[in-house]
């Protein structure tokens, strides 16, 4: 029961850190402009990993997406792949996590079977769970390079000084879901324990008599000198049946018949 109810569990949890995952990636706020120095302002801009968006004071939003992957920073691709990856590990690990839950029964499908697939599931989750956390562990790092960057040109003087981005609603998201995906990665592989046969466990041999059953018996061993007669039982009919003679009297064979 407990092994059911922790597969269970860790399929549920999976699957809510994978929908995260995939919310995270399709939303646009990962960074946000600050308003800090700025609080009223007549426009607000956001960015995702696919469009920047810009909003107007009267409602109106405006987004457009990135037409160019050549233009855009090697880290911010490296984001968008690690996303990917981990969005198709986790939907891969679900389809397998479904065929090997126990209360699922499939065919003449052995506990061994569900359980590699179980492990398998597991695994994936887990890397789906790491690649969503460093993703968004990247993009976070680059807000706070460029932010501090920003800053210190603003206290400079400089002009021209570009708007600053700060954590958006996304980075959160993505954070919780990739650390559920990893939760339920092993919770799964904690699961595949309970679902592998005891035979399979502990392997044991047994040896049987190709023959007859032989039981060995332990006891005194006697060792012999070598130099005892052998005794052989000898079978004859002289022995068994005794002669009869012609009269019909039962005679018996004399001390110089036997050599």
């Amino acid at each position: 029961m407990s092994t059911t109810l922790c597969q269970v569990m860790g399929f549920l949890v999976s699957s809510l850190g994978v929908a995260g995952c995939i919310v995270s990636t399709a939303m646009d706020m990962w960074s946000t402009q600050d308003l800090y120095d700025n609080p009223v302002t007549a426009v607000f801009q956001y960015q995702g990993l696919w469009r920047s968006c810009v909003r107007q004071s009267s409602g109106f939003t405006e987004c457009r997406p990135y037409f160019t992957i050549l233009g855009l920073p090697a880290m911010f691709q490296a984001v968008r792949a690690l996303m990917i990856v981990g969005i198709v590990l986790g939907i891969l690990g679900l389809l397998v996590c479904i065929f090997a839950l126990k209360c699922i029964r499939i065919g003449s499908m052995e506990d061994s079977a569900k359980a590699n697939m179980t492990l398998t599931s597991g695994i994936m989750f887990i890397v789906a769970g790491l690649c969503a956390i460093t993703g968004v562990s990247v993009f976070a790092n680059m807000l706070v390079t460029n932010f501090w960057m920003s800053t210190a040109n603003m206290y400079q003087g400089m002009q021209n000084v570009q708007n600053r981005y700060t954590f958006g609603s996304a980075l959160f998201v993505g954070w919780v879901a990739g650390g559920l995906a990893l939760v339920g990665g092993i919770m799964m592989c904690l699961a595949c324990r309970g679902l592998i046969p005891e035979e399979s466990r502990y392997k044991a041999v047994s040896y049987n008599a190709s023959g007859r059953n032989i039981s060995y018996r332990t006891g005194p061993y006697k060792v012999g000198s070598g130099y005892e007669p052998e005794t052989k039982t000898r079978k004859s009919g002289g022995y068994e049946e005794a002669a009869r003679s012609e009269d019909g009297r039962r005679s018996y064979p004399s001390k110089h018949d036997y050599v």
